[in-house]
Order: structure tokens, then sequence, then C-alpha cells
């Protein structure tokens, strides 16, 4: 399992995008899902689903996925993954602060440097899934 998680950030690490310094947002309900799995007698994986939702009409640029202060354990990144139905649409791997606490910023719109049209880059009803290590809280 261990292998499987390195593998994944490994690949992950290829996909993640700039990160902007701009004000972002996210339109989200507040509905989540929350499962632990094991990984071995010290850590556990946690998996969020939570769903986002893109208005057409947005005037927003950017968008974030971002968790609180946690329990967490060290050298793990936070993965992130965006789905449109059943069809994965945008992964990305993100470090966790000191305090637990994770930020991802990505682009919901842009602009068409030829063009100038404006291209919604996501737009519609996701499926979000949040995947951190953390410590498990009853010792064997």
């Amino acid at each position: 399992m261990k292998f499987i998680i390195i593998a994944i950030s490994a690949v992950l690490a290829l996909l993640v995008l700039l990160y902007p310094s701009n004000v972002s947002a996210l339109i989200q309900t507040p509905e989540e899902t929350i499962t632990v799995t094991p990984i071995n007698e010290k850590i556990s994986l946690q998996k969020t689903v939570t769903v986002m939702e893109i208005p057409k009409d947005t005037t927003l640029s950017w968008g974030t996925v971002k968790g609180g202060p946690a329990d967490y354990a060290e050298r793990y990144p936070v993965i992130i993954q965006f789905f449109k139905g059943d069809e994965p649409s945008h992964i990305a791997q993100v470090k966790v602060k000191g305090d637990g606490s994770y930020e991802y910023k990505f682009r919901i719109r842009n602009v068409d440097q030829t063009t100038g049209q404006i291209v919604d880059i996501f737009e519609g009803k996701y499926t979000v899934k949040i995947f951190r290590v953390i410590h498990n809280t009853i010792q064997a």
C-alpha cells in the first residue's frame, strides 16, 4: 500500500498546476462524506468526498479547495481529484502546512490570448475527492 501511495504521489507531482497569486473563491455545497482506511498500525488514509458546483454565469476566475488545521502525518501531500460525472477531469497534489492545513488554487475561467474569448475550464457539478494521510487515533 505504501508503494501505491508513493507511486501516485510521484505521478501526481508531474500534473500539478502553477499556483496563482490572485484572490480565489470556491462555490461548494456543505455535503461531504469522510472515510478512514488504515494503511498500517501508525497511519491511515482519510478520504473526503464533497461536491463543487460552478454556475454557468460565474464571474470568478479562480477556485480553491482548502482544509483547516488538523492532525496529519508529515511528509505526505494531500491529493485532490475532480470528477465530472464518472470521468476524472483534474488531479492535484499540495503540500500540508505546518499547522495541518492545505490550500489548492485553480483556474475556473481563462481568456484565450489570441481571440480574447473567455474559456470556462470548470463549469457545472463536480465530485471532489480529497485524500490525506493522518495518524491513527487508536493504537493496537
